[in-house]
């Protein structure tokens, strides 16, 4: 009897609705993985590749039940901890970074230990959330009455945790992994209170930074000023190749105009698995996309964005059921990185965006992303755990 309580306790702890689509995600992921190495004619050790990729979706697994049973308290304390760590790590990163990955990728965000290849910034992803919800959590408690100068003193406060690591990334060359700190920025600064008459302004400036952006990288004039603050020939290519896809220019890679060729072959219902007729480069990583467009077609496709449309929107759910603000502000982080993840990665590979090298979740090869998503989901799925725990105790 005793067992059977204990069982309908755990299980009423679980949140099955986050769980469920990571499970499908990385079912898919295995497969479009198996799919995209046994058609790449470099003939790459499959069974190898294959056995790391499920390796780190069981330590994933593992991680998210050791997150799962941290209290807020214990999250709370050890939040400054993991931040400093994840800059410690990012700080080795400019003398110890893989010099190979680096002359592949033009990034110095990798490192090499026994042949292993890590990436620090996907475990600081979620250091930095938890640093941004400590942080906004501790101005809100102080200061009840917000006033427009408690606002700006909160947005200090969290451009001095960020302005280190979006530094560090800038060192180490990694545009991509920018966009995807300043996003999960943007989605605490939304939530942490702070008054529309500073949010409006913000916003603006924000429009016309962009506008700016598209000026300086679309003119002659732009581009050299550009060059001239350190950024690479590369960056430009990928933008050049995002607006012309399919111009015919020997010196660049295809990839984005193989990407859209795969996935339009597979029209409505696709080609059937495994079969691959585009080689698409560098496919088991930023282009594993095209395989399920290729192999499964529009319905296929739309399955994927489905299943983390109903990830997403289950973080949400909790996000508003959980009386803490501090879980509150970290689901909002994890929430933004994960949307960022899928918008920035789908969108390059149907060609409505350029390549910036950001692997879709859960899918995607690359042991640190997954650890780092599923760390992500740990904590959200934490916030169910720890709050059913709490009744249980009363």
């Amino acid at each position: 009897m005793n067992k059977n309580k204990l069982m309908r306790n755990l299980d009423n702890r679980i949140d099955y609705g986050v769980i469920l689509p990571v499970f499908l995600l990385s079912i898919i992921g295995i497969l479009s993985l198996y799919v995209a190495l046994s058609n790449d004619p470099n003939r790459p050790e499959i069974g190898n590749m294959l056995m790391k990729q499920g390796l780190w979706y069981l330590v994933g697994g593992v991680s998210i039940v050791i997150v799962m049973n941290f209290s807020s308290k214990l999250l709370w304390r050890l939040t400054p901890v993991f931040y400093v760590i994840g800059l410690i790590m990012m700080g080795l990163l400019l003398k110890f970074y893989d010099p190979y990955l680096e002359s592949q990728t033009g990034s110095k965000n990798w490192i090499s230990i026994g042949g292993t290849t890590f990436q620090p910034s996907e475990l600081m992803k979620v250091a930095f959330i938890l640093m941004l919800a400590y942080v906004v959590t501790m101005h809100n408690v102080k200061n009840v009455n917000r006033t427009i100068k408690s606002d700006f003193w909160l947005i200090g406060k969290m451009l001095l945790v960020t302005m280190p690591v979006i530094i560090l990334i800038l060192l180490q060359d990694d545009f991509g992994t920018m966009l995807v700190f300043l996003a999960i920025f943007g989605g605490v600064f939304l939530m942490s209170g702070i008054t529309w008459k500073i949010i409006l302004p913000t916003f603006l400036a924000a429009l016309l930074l962009g506008a700016g952006t598209i000026y300086l990288v679309t003119t002659t004039t732009g581009r050299e000023f550009l060059y001239s603050v350190g950024f690479k020939p590369y960056q430009f290519d990928r933008i050049d190749l995002w607006m012309n896809p399919f111009h015919h220019d020997p010196d660049r890679s295809f990839q984005p105009a193989l990407a859209i060729t795969a996935i339009g072959s597979g029209g409505l219902l696709g080609k059937g698995f495994n079969v691959s007729d585009v080689y698409v480069p560098v496919r088991e990583s930023d282009m594993i996309f095209t395989v399920v467009g290729e192999n499964f077609g529009f319905i296929g496709g739309c399955f994927i964005i489905l299943l983390y449309f109903i990830l997403i929107y289950r973080m949400i759910r909790v996000c508003f059921d959980t009386n803490n603000e501090f879980y509150a502000y970290i689901a909002t982080g994890i929430i933004m990185m994960i949307l960022f993840h899928v918008f920035e990665n789908i969108g390059a590979n149907i060609g409505l965006l350029p390549l910036t090298g950001i692997p879709l979740p859960f899918i995607s090869q690359g042991g640190s992303s997954i650890l780092g998503n599923m760390l992500g989901v740990g904590l959200i799925m934490s916030m169910k755990y720890q709050k059913e725990a709490t009744i249980e105790e009363y």
